[in-house]
Order: structure tokens, then C-alpha cells, then sequence
């Protein structure tokens, strides 16, 4: 596989493998790098709308891929094998979500500290930063990976798998979880590819997802294996994404490049220390996730509660879309990521908070489109996962969908807002409002139900992201008037 993936860095960047080839063999040189690595992606002059865009577009069509990525799974799962078995892989969908949390919060963290490093010259530092992140989000996946498989059924019935489906939650934890340091990284490694090459990470995301769709396609319908199937397919195309990675960032990246690690008694205290640093910076990140995971636990008991196993089952198709409209409210923050962590470390903040704006447009823009689409389209959106209008869970979804969806816009604005603070190294306020998106869906899920009824279920999340919003636009409105007297640069930077 790594060879594979080389030939296929060599093929796709052959200016990059150039560049390289001719920094290894220029040391007489190095002003003249510095000024090519300069050129390549400039943070601190180049226009912001420009630099936001060129990361932009790469990002969202990585996440897209991403999107389609686990959209397949449900399609193929729902349509292959029936509604049960993908009520079961909604049961497991809150360790997905912990996974990718892990490889956002080492992937955010990571990328903050470099790009300050690099917007500093220190080119190193910044280097041996991203090896860290690397190193301890995998050893940590791994020991994830092999609790998870021993206790198995435990977590199904942790994570609120209805005994009917137990079996079927259980076998396809155990396949995938197998799999989960390449899950977890390849949500890491793309924050340093696009510092350099955003285009080449989306490819690498891209070529994963074709991978996946390919073979779930053949393990479920061809072969006949089923949950098991579904999981392997999408090891595999993650097995072959991140390869492609980790071959780039080990010999052609021009700049983010990883380095072998010192093992010593001071280097590990070091790393020990950067670690910290990078997962107070980027823990937002992870909480985020979370907080989608604890709204799916929530969920998943709620629903099981008020309308068993079909419940569950039309839920699971709003678990299935929700993570894929995070990731591209996500792709928005990580691309405005490097220019506000940039601009940040040179002490240039009016063009961070340009970014910011531009962020928070576009993120509203996409809540907008998605609720259009979930009220003008659902019927299609459903059809997607359950084939049969008469299956009871068409109903329950159908019903459920249009009113879910008015919580798009405000999680978007919500995401950018958190993304943002993170960049600028304000840790306390990311944490906060997080934490408080955690907390509220979960209150309202078991709340709104004694006053509304199917309803309330619907709109818990909805109504909790509202209320988060409403807490930011009063935090801003209060630091405006408090800091009133200051000048402009002294309020974007206290922000």
C-alpha cells in the first residue's frame, strides 16, 4: 500500500517531488528555498478572500468525499441489508464520532502550533510538531482500538443498543474498530498536507472514498459479508487514504514534513508538553464530536424509548446526514484555520478576523441550502436509506426531517464561532460554549418530549443550537460594550 501510494504522489505532484528533489540538492542555497516556500502559500500578504478561497474549495470537496464516505455505508447497508442492520450501525456511529474527534483535536491542535511556528520561521519546531500529534493520536487510537474489541457487547449496550439489534451493533463494532487508527488519522494528517498542498489532500480523501464505495458495493452485494462487509470496506479505503499521507508528508511535502522522534528522557517530557498544548488548543475540536455523539446516545434512547426500533431506524438516517453537515461546516473553520493561526502569530489580527467573516458567510450560506434541501427534497433524502414508503420508519423520518433541519443554520454559526477562538489560542471561551453545546441537546431531548411529544424529540437539537446562539450573539454584544474604549486591533486580538 505505500508503495502504491507513492507512485501515485510521484504521478499527481510531479512539481512538488521537483521542488524537493532540488531543496534536498540546494544547500548553497537557502534564502532562495525560503523564498519559494514563501511563494508557495503565502498567509501573511496575499489577498485573505483569495487565500480563503483556495483553501476552501479543496477542503469542501475533500469533505464531500468524506461525506460520501460514510453515506455510502448507510445506502449500501440500508438498501443491502435492511433498516435493522442500519438502526445497528447507528448504535455504533457515537465511536466514529469519538474517532474522528481524537484525529480533529491532534489535527486541529497540531496545525495551530505549526503554522504559528511557521509564520516564525521556525520551520523545524514546526515539523517535529506535527510528528508528535501524529505519533500520540495513533499509540492512543490503538488502545482504544483493542478495549473497544474485547469489550464489544458492553459498549453496544452502553452506546443504547435495543437487545433485538444487539447482535448485529456488536459484530460491526468489532470489524471496525480494527481499523480505527487510520480512521482517527485520517481526520489528522490533512491539517498539515493543506498547509502546503490543499489540493493534494482532498485527492488523498478522494481516492479513500472511491475505494470504499467500490468495495461496499462488492462485500455486501457480490460476497454477501454483510455489517462485516460495510466495515472493512471502509477500513480499507482509509487504509489507502492515509498511506497516501503519510508518503507525502514523509518525502515530497516541501515544508510540513514528519522527522523521527528523539526517545530520551528530556525529548519525551518535551513531547509530553507539546502534546498538552495541542490538545488544550484543539479539545474544542474533539468536543464537538462529542457533542454529536452525545446527541446520538441521547437520541438513540429517547427514540427507542417513545417509538422502538423504527424510531431508532429514522433517527439513524438524521445520524447518517448530521456528521456530513458538520464536516463541511468543519471544512469552513479549516479554512480559515492556517491564515487566522498565521496572521495571529505575526500579530496581524484584522486579516484573521476577515477570515472569521468570511467563515461565518459561508457557513450560514450552506445552513440555508441544507434546510432548503430537507424541506423541498426529503422524500428523496429518506429514499435514500429506506426503500419502502410502507416501512414505518419512512413515516417517522418524514415527519421528522423538515423539523430536524431548522437546526442547520445555528449549528453552523456555532461551529465557525468555536473554530475561530480555537485559532486564536483563546482556549476557555472554545471550551465553554462546546461544553454547553454538549449539554443542552441532551437536556432537551429529555425534556421537550414531556411537553411536545413526537415534536419535542424532533426539535431538542434545534432548540438547544438556538439557545447556544443566542449565549454567543450576548457574549459578543457585552465584550463590545465593554471594550468600547479600545482600539480596533485591541479588541480583534482580545477576541
Amino acid at each position: 500500500m505505500l508503495c502504491l501510494s507513492a507512485f501515485v504522489c510521484r504521478v499527481l505532484i510531479p512539481e512538488v517531488i521537483c521542488f524537493e528533489e532540488d531543496r534536498l540538492n540546494s544547500n548553497r542555497a537557502p534564502e532562495k528555498v525560503k523564498d519559494m516556500l514563501r511563494d508557495k502559500i503565502d498567509f501573511g500578504k496575499r489577498k485573505v478572500g483569495h487565500l480563503f478561497m483556495r483553501q476552501l474549495i479543496p477542503n469542501v470537496l475533500g469533505m464531500l468525499a468524506t461525506a460520501l464516505f460514510i453515506i455510502t455505508d448507510g445506502i449500501f447497508v440500508g438498501r443491502g441489508i435492511g433498516s435493522d442492520a442500519l438502526a445497528a450501525v447507528n448504535i455504533v456511529a457515537p465511536v466514529s464520532l469519538f474517532l474522528t474527534g481524537v484525529g480533529l483535536m491532534f489535527g486541529m491542535g497540531g496545525a495551530i502550533v505549526a503554522s504559528i511556528q511557521l509564520s516564525r520561521d521556525k520551520v523545524r519546531v514546526a515539523n517535529i510538531n506535527a510528528t508528535q500529534a501524529v505519533v500520540v493520536s495513533s499509540l492512543a487510537m490503538l488502545l482504544v482500538s483493542v478495549g473497544v474489541f474485547i469489550f464489544a457487547r458492553q459498549t453496544a449496550l452502553l452506546l443504547g443498543s435495543p437487545m433485538d439489534i444487539l447482535n448485529d451493533a456488536v459484530i460491526y463494532l468489532r470489524y471496525y474498530i480494527v481499523f480505527a487508527v487510520f480512521q482517527s488519522l485520517l481526520c489528522t494528517l490533512p491539517f498539515f498536507v493543506r498547509i502546503v498542498s490543499p489540493a493534494f489532500s482532498m485527492v488523498c480523501v478522494i481516492t479513500g472514498t472511491v475505494i470504499n464505495i467500490l468495495l461496499d458495493y462488492v462485500f455486501i452485494f457480490v460476497t454477501g459479508w454483510g455489517l462485516a462487509g460495510a466495515a472493512i470496506a471502509t477500513g480499507i479505503g482509509e487504509i489507502a487514504g492515509v498511506s497516501m499521507l503519510l508518503v507525502y508528508l514523509m518525502r515530497y511535502s516541501p515544508q510540513v514534513k514528519l522527522l523521527r522522534l528523539k526517545w530520551s528522557v528530556k525529548s519525551v517530557r518535551l513531547t509530553l508538553c507539546n502534546i498538552s498544548y495541542m490538545i488544550r488548543l484543539g479539545c474544542s475540536a474533539f468536543f464537538s464530536e462529542l457533542t454529536i455523539a452525545l446527541m446520538m446516545i441521547a437520541g438513540n434512547f429517547v427514540f427507542a424509548r417513545h417509538l422502538g426500533v423504527s424510531g431508532v431506524a429514522a433517527y439513524s438516517i438524521i445520524c447518517y446526514l448530521f456528521p456530513i453537515i458538520f464536516m463541511l461546516f468543519n471544512a469552513t473553520v479549516q479554512s480559515a484555520q492556517p491564515i487566522i493561526s498565521y496572521n495571529y502569530g505575526c500579530g496581524m489580527y484584522t486579516r484573521g478576523r476577515q477570515a472569521f467573516h468570511l467563515a461565518l458567510k459561508v457557513a450560514a450560506a450552506a445552513g440555508a441550502f441544507f434546510l432548503l434541501v430537507s424541506w423541498m427534497w426529503k422524500d428523496t433524502v429518506i429514499s435514500w436509506f429506506i426503500t419502502d414508503p410502507t416501512n414505518p420508519a419512512w413515516e417517522i423520518a418524514t415527519y421528522g426531517l423538515p423539523l430536524f433541519a431548522l437546526d442547520f443554520i445555528f449549528f453552523g454559526i456555532n461551529i465557525v464561532v468555536c473554530g475561530y477562538y480555537m485559532c486564536v489560542e483563546n482556549v476557555r471561551k472554545a471550551i465553554t460554549f462546546t461544553l454547553t453545546r454538549g449539554m443542552l441537546p441532551v437536556i432537551c431531548f429529555f425534556l421537550l418530549p414531556l411537553w411536545w411529544g413526537e415534536r419535542g424529540i424532533w426539535l431538542a437539537v434545534p432548540v438547544a443550537e438556538v439557545l447556544i446562539t443566542v449565549l454567543i450573539g450576548i457574549t459578543f454584544l457585552i465584550e463590545k460594550y465593554t471594550w468600547k474604549n479600545f482600539s480596533n486591533e485591541q479588541i480583534t486580538q482580545r477576541i
